[in-house]
């Protein structure tokens, strides 16, 4: 595929491997494993001194297409598609650190985040140190000599705060730290991180990337070398958090659209962000692409749009979040984001309700803080929606 095409034409033609029927869409290969013609080819597929499928917990025809498609999507040389964005993260992870590494790690992430690396991390004597998303001194300040990971989400979940993932980069490579990013939120249509310096850039492709909610995955891409021999690889065809071929195409047909849809979540987002400003009992509205967002500037810097995630906090805490909520007719009541339909939810009793009051707190999650992942719907309709329980 040329490297002179653009970014949505990529979207529709990469990774297309035509079979003997000459199929216009791309085939799903319902598979478990393949036949080989010889012993003597089934030893030197296991060996890795013949390319080809073996067994589809590490090799399959239709995940390697997806793969192909959003590593050219992200500018990465490589990609490896897993279950779910949480199996990308622990497969990144296990796959490159091992016990007594160090981790330091935004205070700004998803609650099942914080988790793994709190708690589930911590079994296997890989510590981590939570620092601000958006103070680069204080990562440079928690490095120590067994620190092998910078980890966060830009924007983050759920108060889209931004990092600046150059100046992380810098800080990172100064001190041989690789640098992954949780692009989640912007997908390579608004965000290329491995653009910005960072080396290795995680998905929960469920969201976003699949865009209408109806199955899950995940990835991780970077740099050859690191994902298939640094160990990332390795971890996958050993433990097998692999993604299904159906659910490969599935999102793989979702990539399609990605930019489309996203200007349209921007375009939309933007639009019930400043008008939730203008409620009387909205206490404080979080949207990259609003001029109030304390990274307004470097947020325009660093994506090309303010992304499809808007938070914003009410007056009376959590009984008023909950009215919000449950006065709704139209927007789905849901912690899942990136749907063509709108999502609200409630992420100190819900996606971050795992962690502790005190790292809520330093999150800045309060208890009237809401989350709505802004769909496609008529603008209109979700300011009508919502308005019903901020009266």
């Amino acid at each position: 595929m040329s490297d002179h095409l653009q970014p949505e034409t990529l979207a529709l033609h990469t990774g297309i491997h035509r079979s003997q029927f000459n199929e216009h869409s791309e085939a799903i290969y319902l598979t478990s494993s393949y036949v080989f013609d010889s012993a003597a080819q089934a030893a030197a597929r296991f060996s890795g001194s013949e390319p080809g499928n073996i067994y589809s917990r590490f090799t399959n025809p239709t995940v390697t297409a997806f793969e192909e498609r959003l590593a050219v999507l992200e500018g990465a040389e490589a990609c490896i598609a897993t279950s779910s964005g949480m199996s990308a993260i622990l497969s990144c992870v296990m796959g490159l650190l091992a016990a007594g590494d160090h981790i330091v790690a935004s205070r700004s992430l998803f609650g099942s985040t914080v988790n793994l690396f709190n708690n589930i991390l911590k079994k296997f004597n890989i510590d981590t140190t939570f620092v601000s998303a958006t103070d680069v001194s204080s990562w440079q300040a928690a490095t120590q000599p067994n620190t092998k990971l910078f980890f966060l989400e830009t924007p983050s979940n759920p108060l889209t705060e931004i990092s600046d993932i150059a100046a992380l980069s810098a800080v990172a490579r100064k001190s041989g730290i690789w640098l992954a990013v949780d692009n989640c939120f912007c997908t390579p249509a608004l965000q290329k991180p491995l653009e910005l310096g960072a080396d290795i850039v995680i998905h929960s492709a469920t969201k976003y990337l699949e865009g209408q909610g109806r199955v899950l995955g995940g990835a991780v891409l970077g740099k050859r070398d690191l994902l298939m021999d640094g160990g990332i690889f390795g971890f996958l065809r050993t433990t097998g958090p692999t993604l299904s071929a159906f659910n490969a195409w599935v999102i793989m047909k979702g990539l399609e659209t990605l930019k489309v849809r996203m200007e349209a979540h921007s375009n939309h987002a933007l639009k019930v962000a400043q008008w939730l400003e203008s409620q009387p009992n909205v206490v404080r509205v979080f949207y990259p692409g609003l001029a109030s967002h304390a990274q307004h500037e470097l947020a325009k810097k660093q994506q090309k749009t303010g992304g499809g995630i808007v938070a914003f906090e009410v007056k009376g805490g959590k009984e008023a979040a909950w009215r919000v909520i449950d006065s709704t007719q139209l927007i789905s009541i849901t912690a899942n984001l990136g749907d063509t339909k709108s999502t609200l939810t409630h992420p100190a009793t819900t996606t971050h309700a795992r962690i502790s009051q005190d790292a809520r707190d330093a999150a800045g999650i309060s208890d009237g803080l809401l989350r709505i992942a802004v769909g496609l719907e008529a603008v209109q309709d979700l300011q009508s929606d919502l308005a019903r329980g901020l009266c």
